[in-house]
């Protein structure tokens, strides 16, 4: 009976599993096995499963961070479109919206340099871009225009005046010291000035044309002799690049439409630095 009871413990301890046995009405007899993990050739034929494997390769470094794209606006956009205009891969502007132009500027610029094409301006591209370009001055970003108005003269603050700043470039059509309307402006060269001072409206002509240069000067509101508001399609076209005759060209058509219609022969002009 105890080599069968000895027997059927050391099968207990193959099979691990409690037994027990009749004699004397004994204690059982327990015998537990250590846990094991299944080996590898066990469980997937001698191979190394696929959970035992290390990590792939280490994760890829972040692109590079992203300071302007197409939608946003702002003094950094103008800077971004007269560097781009310095090497020649952008002519329009700049205007300080980051529209279709630029973006499709910055592809080329990018392209050009092995960069990805995004049209998204980042910290590789504008780096690149600023080692190649100078730092633009005032009237390189505001080449076409867009800058803001300085204070009025003190004489533009009462009655109806076109108040024109020759520092800021501006005009200003003012009513009793309140602005309903501000457009850029250019005036003539050193060698054909406009003149300063206090002056009034005394001629309007819609469809004016010099007979002096023979050039067109739409919208026409005469304050000095031969010197007057006018629409420019050349400073339309060339922005700060060129300059007048004498004259204070405005280069937005619809704006000195809606003027000419307000303006009255009589109204005070005010030219000032």
């Amino acid at each position: 009976m105890r080599r069968s009871a000895a027997a059927l413990a050391s099968a207990a301890v193959l099979a691990g599993c409690t037994v027990q046995t009749g004699e004397d009405g004994g204690s059982p007899v327990r015998i537990d096995l250590p846990d094991r993990e299944p080996s590898a050739s066990a469980s997937t034929g001698g191979k190394p499963s696929d959970d035992a494997k290390p990590s792939a390769s280490p994760s890829s470094p972040a692109p590079p961070k992203v300071l302007w794209s197409r939608g946003d606006t702002g003094r950094d956009v103008r800077e971004l479109q007269a560097r781009l205009r310095q090497v020649a891969w952008l002519f329009d502007g700049p205007t300080g919206t980051y529209d279709d132009l630029t973006e499709r500027a910055v592809k080329g610029f990018q392209g050009k340099r092995g960069l990805p094409q995004t049209g998204k301006t980042d910290t590789v591209t504008w780096k690149r871009l600023l080692g190649m370009t100078t730092e633009p001055g005032k009237w390189d970003l505001y080449l076409m225009g867009g800058q803001p108005a300085a204070e009025p003269d003190p004489r533009c603050l009462t009655g109806r005046v076109l108040c024109i700043d020759k520092t800021s470039r501006t005009l200003r059509w003012m009513i009793d010291g309140r602005t309903l309307t501000t457009v850029s402006v250019r005036f003539g060269s050193q060698y054909t000035p406009t003149r300063e001072g206090v002056f009034q409206v005394y001629w309007k002509s819609r469809h004016h044309h010099s007979t002096l240069y023979d050039s067109p000067m739409p919208y026409a509101m005469f304050f000095s002799g031969g010197q007057a508001v006018h629409y420019s399609s050349d400073f339309a076209a060339r922005g700060y690049a060129g300059a007048s005759h004498g004259c204070v060209n405005v280069r937005d058509e619809g704006a000195i439409a809606e003027l000419f219609e307000q303006v009255r022969n009589g109204d005070k002009v005010v030219v000032s630095w």
